[in-house]
Parts: C-alpha cells; sequence; structure tokens
C-alpha cells in the first residue's frame, strides 16, 4: 500500500474516532492553524485560577515543541493576548483552552496517534485542555502497529518509557450506557498533519 492510501486510511479512521483532521505545510502553519483554531473556540472559563493569572485570557500549553517551534508559537500567542506555558502544568488543573504536542508516529489501522510521554507536562497537556491539538509529519504514518514496530521498540527502549497510544477524543460510555466525549480528557482531538 502506497502512501497516500496509507494517508487516506488514517485520516478516515481518525474521523471515525471523533478526531478532526488537517492538512497544513509546515510546522509554523500548524502552529497558525492551532492558534485559529483556540481564536475560534469559547472561551474556557479558569475555575482554579491562581493569583497572579488574568481571568479573561486564553492559556495553550505546548510541553513538547522544541524551542524553534515554541517561539513560533508564543509569538503567535502573543499576537493574540493568550497565555503560553509549558511546563507546571499541574498548577493549571482549569481553565486550559489547548494543549498542542508534536506525535511520533501514527497507525492508520486504527487513526491512532503515538506519543513519548515520558515528561509529565506533555502527559498533562494531552488529558487536562479542553481542545489537544496534535501535529503529526504524515511521513511518520504506518499502515499497521506491525509496520510501525521499530518506532515503538525504540519509544519502548528509553529510560522510565511512557508511551501513550491516543485514539480519538477522551470517550467514555460508564453512564448509563450513553457515549459521553470529554469526561476523562479533551472534548475534542485535532490532528494536523504536515509535510517534512
Amino acid at each position: 500500500m502506497d502512501k497516500e492510501q496509507t494517508l487516506s486510511i488514517f485520516k478516515q479512521k481518525a474521523s471515525l474516532a471523533s478526531a478532526i483532521v488537517h492538512e497544513e505545510g509546515q510546522i509554523k502553519e500548524a502552529l497558525n492553524k492551532a492558534v485559529a483554531l483556540c481564536l475560534a473556540k469559547p472561551f474556557c472559563e479558569n475555575l482554579m485560577p491562581k493569583n497572579n493569572e488574568p481571568a479573561e485570557q486564553k492559556m495553550i500549553a505546548a510541553p513538547n515543541l522544541n524551542p524553534q517551534e515554541y517561539k513560533i508559537l508564543d509569538d503567535l500567542c502573543q499576537q493574540n493576548d493568550f497565555l503560553l506555558i509549558n511546563d507546571d502544568l499541574r498548577n493549571h488543573p482549569g481553565g486550559l483552552e489547548m494543549g498542542i504536542t508534536t506525535i511520533n508516529c501514527g497507525i492508520a489501522e486504527t487513526g491512532t496517534l503515538v506519543l513519548n510521554s515520558d515528561s509529565e507536562e506533555t502527559r498533562l497537556a494531552t488529558m487536562l485542555c479542553e481542545t489537544h491539538v496534535a501535529i503529526l509529519k504524515a511521513n511518520d504514518i504506518y499502515q499497521t502497529t506491525q509496520d510501525a514496530a521499530q518506532v515503538l521498540n525504540d519509544l519502548l527502549k528509553q529510560p522510565s518509557s511512557y508511551t501513550a497510544f491516543i485514539t480519538g477524543a477522551s470517550r467514555t460510555a460508564d453512564i448509563e450506557r450513553v457515549l459521553t466525549l470529554g469526561v476523562h480528557g479533551p472534548l475534542e482531538l485535532h490532528i494536523i498533519l504536515i509535510g517534512e
């Protein structure tokens, strides 16, 4: 199966799991898209503000971006009066509009994202926010879990490995067997596919 077919299957399966898939050129365009998504969403009232946090400012967490990517996002956040954080997420349990992470790889057969979550900050960014934006290189999508075996082995060999498999928005059917989104994590998952 060629890359185009694999990409098509990934988009279809991710959409079936309630993820919203976007395609952008490079990381800068992906970060612009993430900020646009944050601008478009209603304000998330911070029910547990810290004393020094503005009451009406949207907050984005992006703990696993490299310094260059973080700088691009920081500039965009300043232009839109967003508060950008990359650490101390445990002290921001409420009011986190968006968590932005870069993803290690995707698995087309299930529309799953694979993320090295060794950092507690990265784990919290994917769980405490209302919207998780996952940035994934299209070339890092594998047809099956078996096709991604080498990447998975490399991730699991790292000391204190904590690898997360994310398929769609947070969901449960524990409440009277009715499917409910966002109970144990984000209400929305946006996947932004980029080139190399």
